[in-house]
């Protein structure tokens, strides 16, 4: 019997799954025949107030639903920013993970990316302060890196279809995550 493919989607604290990072991969996701479980985050404002918080706000919401679901294929987790701080349950469950715009100097979360065993794939911009382009490619993940993207994947300054562009290399860059080191396609 073949078992179930399964994601959560994880969003970052002002950026809905309605965004389209996420909207993208959740479509991308259900091409491939996954059940999609989007999070809505309780208190938001909350989650942010400081690195404890966030990472066991964030950990406790998302472990409410994986209780519910882990009983299939592990699921993917694809996280936005805020949602990053899930890493710490990628890391403890084994998950596979993508992480757009992840929170690289909050020390718990680059802690599980460390220690990860699962394929995970680091997705940020040179022009987001929360990125770190040395760390990401220390880390044993892929990465997908934008010269001059910022926090929301945009490129500032530029005409919008430059941030369009980005969006398709992204998008890119997460189908072929999903179909190499998630879901490899057999032929």
């Amino acid at each position: 019997m073949q078992r179930r493919r399964q994601a959560l989607l994880l969003p970052g604290r002002n950026y809905g799954v309605q965004g389209p990072l996420l909207m993208f991969s959740h479509v991308a996701l259900q091409s491939r025949g996954a059940r999609i479980f989007p999070i809505d985050w309780r208190e938001p404002d909350r989650l942010a107030a400081d690195e404890q918080s966030m990472v066991e706000g964030v950990c406790e919401q998302v472990e409410r639903v994986l209780d519910r679901v882990h009983n299939d294929d592990p699921p993917l987790l694809v996280g936005k920013s805020l949602g990053t701080a899930a890493a710490v349950l990628a890391q403890h469950h084994s998950l596979p993970a993508i992480w757009f715009t992840p929170l690289l100097g909050d020390y718990p979360i680059v802690q599980a990316l460390r220690r990860a065993t699962a394929p995970f794939l680091l997705i940020g911009g040179t022009g987001d302060r929360a990125w770190n382009s040395s760390l990401a490619h220390e880390l044993p993940g892929e990465v997908c890196e934008i010269r001059g993207a910022d926090h929301g994947m945009f490129m500032p300054g530029r005409p919008l279809v430059d941030s369009a562009h980005v969006l398709a290399e992204v998008i890119e860059a997460v189908e072929a995550f999903i179909d190499t080191a998630v879901w490899p396609r057999h032929g």
